[in-house]
């Protein structure tokens, strides 16, 4: 089956989160990615021996956070400060559609690997950018990474409870999030080209992507001039837009938009009738008034039973919009992540059968899929060399020498 980006080349000059996620986004949807390494380090995240805490490092070498950063990509090494080194990507420019850097503004310039120099060789290039804060303003060139991404968006003092710190977050969100406006990005940038002709650069930055990401609280904040108030479970503004703990300590999150509606239905399932009428409770104002009372009788009641046998009898009951709190490892089993290939199983060369990240878009005709582990080091760098761009074995063995390749 044909893939939406069969046919379209990208050279990936990204490391860590931000770039490679947004360039294996690409490769799921059937691109061919070349990743540019490095000679002799290659991207740092090939070394991520602990993720907060947590063991990062897999059989023959492997790390998780790699794995899932390169995955659908080809890897070669090269030496970019070396002239031979920079022949070898003009030469790639020339045939690929795509161009992703993430390195601070200049770095790309000083190298020789900036927009004006590759659209030298090939004008139909589309050359990608990904930063923290963006390429103008003040800060455009201050260092930064995915934590820096969530503290300047305004996001870790929108979650928690109002009294809380500032919350951190875990998995590289910013960096997620930067990576999914960039492949939004190339995509309009292809579609662009392909439609009107135009060639073009385009910026992306993690600080952009979460100031996006929370369009909600940014307008409320640009038309109220105020934050959108945080949540305090115990005092909820709607208790039947919250979450409760369950005899096994497990949790459930009800959901309904339209409480009125519901709240009836809600006193009927958990035996609380008499209060369907009651002055405190009678509509969706009196219980934001009296929110404190009402959600500690239903923290009582729900923790009566498991959470599984409080989602079976709800769903018993009547239209309950209703859901476990799941934790992140309960996403590899769950039915519905599985059914809908947000979850998929993948034959891997080194690790054997695992279930990894899926893709979140479902083609009927033109499915994107997993079809390569993330490269070794430089493994393609002869095969891309020779059927790219038309070295041979013996100009291979020349660029060895010279320590380019």
């Amino acid at each position: 089956m044909v893939s939406p980006l069969e046919g379209i080349r990208i050279l990936d000059w990204t490391i860590w989160q931000q770039g490679p996620v947004a360039t294996a986004m690409l490769g799921d949807l059937g691109a061919e990615v070349i990743k540019i390494e490095e000679r002799v380090a290659g991207d740092p995240g090939r070394g991520m021996k602990r993720v907060r805490g947590l063991a990062a490092e897999l059989p023959g070498g492997r790390n998780f956070y790699y794995e899932n950063n390169n995955r659908n990509k080809k890897g070669i090494a090269l030496d970019l400060r070396k002239t031979q080194g920079k022949e070898i990507i003009y030469r790639l420019a020339e045939k690929a559609d795509v161009f992703v850097q993430n390195f601070r503004p200049g770095v790309a310039a000083r190298l020789g690997l900036d927009y004006v120099k590759l659209k030298q060789y090939n004008p139909r290039l589309i050359y990608a950018t990904a930063s923290g804060y963006g390429l103008k303003g003040p800060d455009s060139g201050e260092p930064t990474f995915d934590y820096l991404g969530l503290a300047r968006s305004g996001i870790m003092n929108a979650v928690g409870e109002p009294d809380t710190p500032p919350q951190g977050m875990v998995g590289g969100l910013a960096d997620q999030m930067g990576a999914i406006f960039l492949a939004y990005g190339i995509l309009a940038a292809l579609l662009t080209r392909e439609r009107l002709g135009i060639a073009q650069e385009i910026d992306v930055s993690h600080f952009g992507g979460m100031i996006a990401f929370q369009s909600l609280n940014v307008v409320a904040a640009c038309l109220v001039g105020q934050d959108l108030p945080r949540q305090e479970r115990a005092n909820s503004f709607n208790p039947m837009w919250n979450h409760y703990k369950c005899k096994d300590g497990k949790w459930l999150a009800l959901a309904h938009l339209q409480p009125d509606r519901h709240w009836p239905m809600l006193c009927k399932a958990m035996g609380i009738s008499h209060l369907e009428k009651d002055q405190r409770f009678a509509d969706a104002v009196s219980r934001e008034k009296n929110a404190r009372e009402i959600v500690a009788i239903l923290d009582n009641i729900f923790a009566t039973r498991t959470c599984a046998e409080w989602m079976e009898y709800l769903k018993s009951q009547g239209d309950f919009i209703v859901s476990p709190v799941n934790r992140v490892a309960d996403l590899v089993s769950d039915p519905m992540a599985i059914a809908n290939g947000y979850i998929k199983e993948f034959d891997h060369p080194t690790l054997g059968k695992v279930k990894l990240p899926g893709i979140p878009v479902n083609f009927s005709q033109t499915p994107g899929s997993i079809r390569l582990p993330a490269p070794d080091f430089g493994q393609h760098t002869e095969e891309v060399l020779m059927e790219l761009v038309g070295y041979s074995w013996d100009d291979i063995e020349k660029l060895k020498q010279a320590e380019v390749i």
